[in-house]
């Protein structure tokens, strides 16, 4: 079983139909702490590590064999939760930043929120001393989004994401900085690749879990 550490019960359809798809037979059990990003935008993602190790040691407890935070503003601090959860703790958008500094050395990260553009910037940069390859990382915060999303309006938040995304020039990628977003991805008619996080994310987690004795 996989567990996936939610901010937003919005992440739990996205998730469970690309499992369908992609991993029939992998049991998800979703954990939704919405909480946890009010209090990280607030004080920092350190702030809450302790109460993101108390979720994690829920999961492991509930039987999980490896668990996946869908949060790239908490993702550092659930990773860093492994070394006393006895299973993998991965974070949704590592392999999304591998494929951005595959892709090309100007990348562009869209976000909806400010507090995830350091810990993707970080992410990214960190993907690409690991590869030996240069990477000059541009964070954007699309205006208005968020807004969209907090108020249900997801039609007018993904679509403020794909606009943001055809609007942006000089990068060889554009990356989705959170896994809500995914879905303006197939709305965007940007001439370089536009990245997301979950189905990658999910490939990687169900790697995992499987591995896991």
């Amino acid at each position: 079983m996989l567990a996936l550490l939610h901010t937003s019960p919005v992440h739990i359809p996205v998730f469970d139909a690309l499992r369908d798809r992609a991993h029939p037979g992998l049991e998800l059990r979703h954990l939704v702490a919405a909480d946890l990003l009010e209090r990280a935008r607030a004080t920092g993602p350190e702030a809450v590590a302790g109460d993101v190790r108390a979720r994690v040691r829920e999961a492991v407890d509930g039987g999980a064999r490896a668990v996946l935070c869908t949060c790239s503003t908490l993702g550092a601090v659930a990773e860093a939760a492994s070394g006393v959860a006895g299973v993998p703790v991965l974070r949704v958008d590592r392999p999304v930043a591998r494929q951005a500094v595959e892709a090309g050395p100007r990348i562009v990260v869209l976000a909806a929120l400010q507090s995830t553009l350091r810990p993707t910037v970080g992410l990214i940069e960190e993907e690409a001393r690991r590869a030996g390859r240069p990477a000059r990382v541009r964070p954007v915060v699309v205006d208005g989004a968020w807004e969209r999303f907090e108020a249900g309006d997801s039609a007018g938040y993904l679509s403020r994401v794909a606009a943001a995304a055809d609007g942006v020039t000089g990068a060889d990628v554009i990356v989705l900085a959170q896994a809500s977003m995914a879905p303006a991805a197939a709305l965007s008619r940007a001439r370089v690749p536009v990245l997301s996080s979950p189905g990658t994310g999910l490939a990687a987690g169900a790697a995992a879990a499987v591995r896991v004795p």
